[in-house]
């Protein structure tokens, strides 16, 4: 199979009568754990002819359980999808993780999946993950319950980095303190926004530095700030640019965070077009400025820091 079949819970997954070897989790960000759960199933659905999928959740179960604290994730659905979609998977169920999801007792987990996944060979999922009401059910109940009806189960170890626990948290944390380099360290990829380029107040323009204005509002917000990032266009052409992602404190009184980005080589890129932004090097804090003068020579500044980081990273 090659495009990424997607479907909105398990009572819609209508997959071919092949054997199915089902990654499970929250999977929020996609890093390199994740990536090991889900490869150990990729690479066993191959060698036996079976198809690959993910049963991942939405909202996270925080949202039900703690809705005034919610925690905020990574990455929205879609953007998870298209993360999935180049791991060489077949088939992502999205299951809503509604009361009555939550509510299923963890013995009862593996019938349950049984009944809309009959053709379910095999389970794959990371060592410390919890399942069932009260997530009572652990990787030893899991075995124990997937064995009884004729199911495997994998777990894969949890991976470190620098010493520490590769974890969505942990992501979550580099990302707030504008730590973007040890965070794509932990995903193994380029941590990203997409948007829609919109028409701004054209400031930039006025101080020579014009900018491509992209409303994006992640749940997660990374640090407020200045970046050297890379920026993808519908024909993957990769431009090399600089980044401030906050709320404009010396031009703006308030308003929603936007990401400016100003490219560092010529593109005919306009209102409208649909862009991704790697996102490389954390430069700078957003500061407030007490002119738009001061402003001019800071960005100029920055620029030459963002060149400066291409110059000597140049496989960036």
């Amino acid at each position: 199979m090659s495009a990424l079949l997607h479907f909105d819970g398990l009572e819609r997954a209508a997959l071919p009568a092949r054997p199915l070897h089902l990654a499970i989790g929250m999977f929020d960000g996609l890093h390199l754990g994740h990536q090991s759960v889900i490869a150990a199933a990729v690479h066993s659905a191959r060698r036996s002819g079976g198809l690959a999928g993910v049963l991942t959740f939405w909202p996270h179960p925080s949202a039900l359980f703690r809705p005034a604290n919610p925690t905020p994730l990574l990455m929205p659905p879609a953007m998870k999808r298209r993360v999935l979609g180049q791991l060489g998977l077949d088939f992502v169920i999205e299951q809503n993780f509604s009361p009555e999801f939550a509510q299923i007792e963890a013995g009862a987990f593996v019938p349950w999946l049984q009944r809309h996944l009959p053709q379910l060979s095999a389970i794959y999922v990371g060592e410390n993950w919890r399942f069932g009401r009260g997530r009572v059910g652990d990787v030893a109940m899991l075995v124990d319950t997937a064995r009884a009806a004729g199911l495997e189960v994998f777990s894969a170890p949890r991976l470190n980095h620098n010493g520490a626990p590769i974890s969505s948290s942990r992501i979550r944390e580099l990302l707030a303190a504008g730590d973007v380099t040890g965070a794509n360290a932990l995903l193994g990829y380029s941590y990203f926004a997409e948007g829609v380029v919109e028409r701004g107040r054209r400031l930039g323009h006025t101080i020579g530095f014009p900018t491509l204005n992209i409303p994006w509002q992640p749940e997660l917000r990374p640090h407020y700030g200045v970046y050297a990032v890379e920026v993808l266009t519908a024909a993957k052409n990769p431009l090399k640019g600089v980044a401030n992602y906050g709320v404009r404190p010396t031009v703006e009184s308030a308003g929603a965070p936007l990401l400016e980005v100003h490219l560092l080589e010529h593109s005919s890129l306009t209102y409208g077009d649909r862009l991704t932004v790697n996102w490389l090097q954390f430069l700078r804090p957003e500061s407030r400025f007490g002119s738009m003068e001061e402003l001019r020579l800071q960005i100029a500044t920055d620029t030459r820091n963002a060149r400066q980081f291409f110059q000597n990273n140049p496989a960036k």
